[in-house]
């Protein structure tokens, strides 16, 4: 039943978007956004938690579950990460799974299955980075049979760019077409279930990523140590202030992200700042600090602070802080 305070003609649909790291998934969602919500970096794994991304289109509001790319490995970091993919597919109408059309399809199709632990229901096999090939070369059909062979789910393909919005249109309007008459998730124009301090942390970490490339290795997080967001006390407007700590696993690490004289830190800090003043629509002070915590990524409480639970699979780790 619809809410009294929702359009009779409301409808609704929700679809996990699950891939191998790398394949293009967080691009593919800020176009289908039309802004950037999700971090986006060369590096693979960047995404580390499912969260909702939402948009409206007409009446028909479309909730895309962003999950971290899937991929093998035994470390416990890693093993969440694919928890958090698995459970960004519980409760969903749809699965759309994005493939890189520049690589061997059925290759990463097996690699994808044996690291996903767990049936797929309905899925739409999306190719993408269809601006990396030569298109008229391309046999589809052949490729999304391969895909069934190991995910008898798989309905439909589309051939598409996230980074250029080749074809999006057409994912768009099926979409639509697919939802059902219901109330919508975030009628209050929300666009996702994570709060702002999810996205500062978030933002914080894509702008280690990109202005530090490949010198960083994986092992970095962001943990928030205190969060005032912008308040008014007696008509006057106070400033949000952020205080933010950037975890490394190794010394060299932590002078790598402060940089000379304190460089690296104070251009991640400053254009991080940007986003998220934009995010939060007033002036923001952000002091960012850089932390050793050896092993952090094994470290059951920063794990946790950093949304990541444990999961069937997980080790029996520790929790010193």
């Amino acid at each position: 039943m619809l809410l009294q305070d929702q359009h009779p003609h409301n409808k609704q649909l929700t679809a996990s978007v699950l891939g191998l790291p790398n394949a293009g998934k967080s691009t593919l969602i800020n176009e289908l956004l039309g802004f950037d919500l999700s971090i986006v970096s060369r590096k693979p794994q960047t995404t580390r938690n499912n969260f909702h991304c939402a948009f409206t289109i007409d009446h028909t509001e479309i909730v895309l579950v962003d999950t971290p790319g899937v991929h093998s490995s035994g470390n416990e970091l890693n093993i969440r990460m694919n928890g958090q993919a698995v459970y960004g597919t519980e409760g969903v109408d749809l699965n759309l799974l994005v493939l890189d059309v520049s690589k061997n399809i059925e290759k990463s199709v097996q690699e994808f299955t044996k690291s996903f632990d767990n049936n797929l229901s309905k899925t739409w096999v999306l190719f993408n980075k269809s601006d990396l090939v030569e298109k008229e070369k391309l046999n589809l059909e052949q490729l999304f049979d391969k895909v069934k062979e190991l995910i008898p789910s798989a309905e439909k393909y589309y051939l598409l760019s996230g980074k250029e919005g080749d074809n999006v249109h057409l994912l768009t309007g099926d979409l639509c077409d697919e939802a059902i008459p219901g109330p919508h998730l975030y009628p209050d124009g929300s666009v996702s279930n994570k709060n702002e301090r999810f996205f500062v942390t978030e933002y914080i970490r894509e702008q280690a990523f990109h202005l530090l490339k490949d010198e960083l290795p994986y092992e970095l997080a962001v943990v928030i140590e205190e969060f005032y967001g912008p308040q008014k006390v007696e008509n006057k407007k106070i400033d949000a202030k952020i205080s933010a700590s950037i975890l490394v696993n190794r010394q060299s690490q932590r002078a790598i992200v402060v940089g000379s004289k304190g460089s690296n830190i104070k251009t991640i800090g400053t254009e991080a700042r940007k986003k998220i003043e934009k995010m939060m629509g007033g002036k923001v002070h952000l002091n960012l600090h850089v932390k050793v915590s050896p092993k952090w990524f094994k470290n059951n409480f920063v794990l946790d602070e950093i949304g990541l639970p444990r999961t069937e699979k997980s080790h029996r780790v520790w929790r010193k802080k």
